[in-house]
């Protein structure tokens, strides 16, 4: 007889998953009053997640985000002041962790082939194939209409991200493993990841797109001129 079918994981037990797979350190075990009150917090972040998702920032609705965290709308202002600050939140949440990966990549100065190689990696896994891309995804649609969370988002993300990739770049356009040029723009590096997460949410039911093998051609074209380029 075969077993009977599992239950689908929570929408707090997916948030701690993502949240948790770039850093792969196991949590410190909490006190049950604590621990309820961060799988709470865990549950409202998931849910909001959904919601902005499905609408948008300006469309979503912190009735929305209860009834899919089903909860009290009261309750969300015991952890968030209102719905700006949620979405921060979970900006921090979601990415916070992947800079610090970057940021922990770049200090292990690696040769340009080996911390390329790695940086494919981690956009594919930690990225594109988890809910981090839909955070993205909102920004890109989202950050022109709302320039306080583009600003949010450039201050605790990308600004950190570019000041990681300027030193690498520098570090190997010294050593002649990468082009100079690179180093004023590192932008150039993630150009296909954007690329990606907008082709997945409008074409890829058209066309699937293999974005390892498209961003490791990237990366080929890039790097092999070195200083040339």
């Amino acid at each position: 007889m075969p077993p009977p079918p599992q239950d689908p994981p929570s929408i707090a037990t997916r948030m701690r998953a993502v949240r948790g797979a770039a850093s792969g350190v196991k949590p410190k075990a909490a006190k049950p009053r604590e621990a309820r009150s961060a799988a709470r917090r865990e549950t409202i972040l998931a849910a909001a997640l959904d919601v902005f998702s499905e609408r948008g920032f300006e469309a979503a609705r912190l009735d929305d985000v209860a009834k899919r965290a089903a909860i009290a709308k009261g309750t969300i202002y015991l952890y968030f002041r209102d719905k700006e600050t949620l979405f921060q939140e979970l900006i921090r949440a979601m990415l916070t962790p992947l800079v610090g990966t970057i940021e922990t990549m770049g200090q292990a100065d690696l040769p340009m082939a080996q911390f390329a190689e790695r940086l494919v990696d981690v956009f594919v896994r930690e990225i594109y194939e988890t809910r981090r891309k839909d955070v993205i995804r909102l920004m890109i649609t989202e950050g022109r209409r709302f320039p306080q969370l583009a600003e949010f988002y450039y201050r605790e993300v990308l600004s950190r991200i570019l000041a990681a990739m300027r030193a690498i770049l520098a570090r190997a356009a010294a050593r002649g493993e990468a082009p100079a040029a690179l180093v004023d723009f590192p932008q150039l590096v993630a150009a296909p990841g954007l690329v990606a997460i907008i082709w997945s949410g409008l074409f890829g039911r058209f066309e699937p797109l293999d974005v390892r093998a498209m961003m490791n051609a990237h990366i080929a074209l890039l790097f092999a001129g070195g200083r040339t380029v």
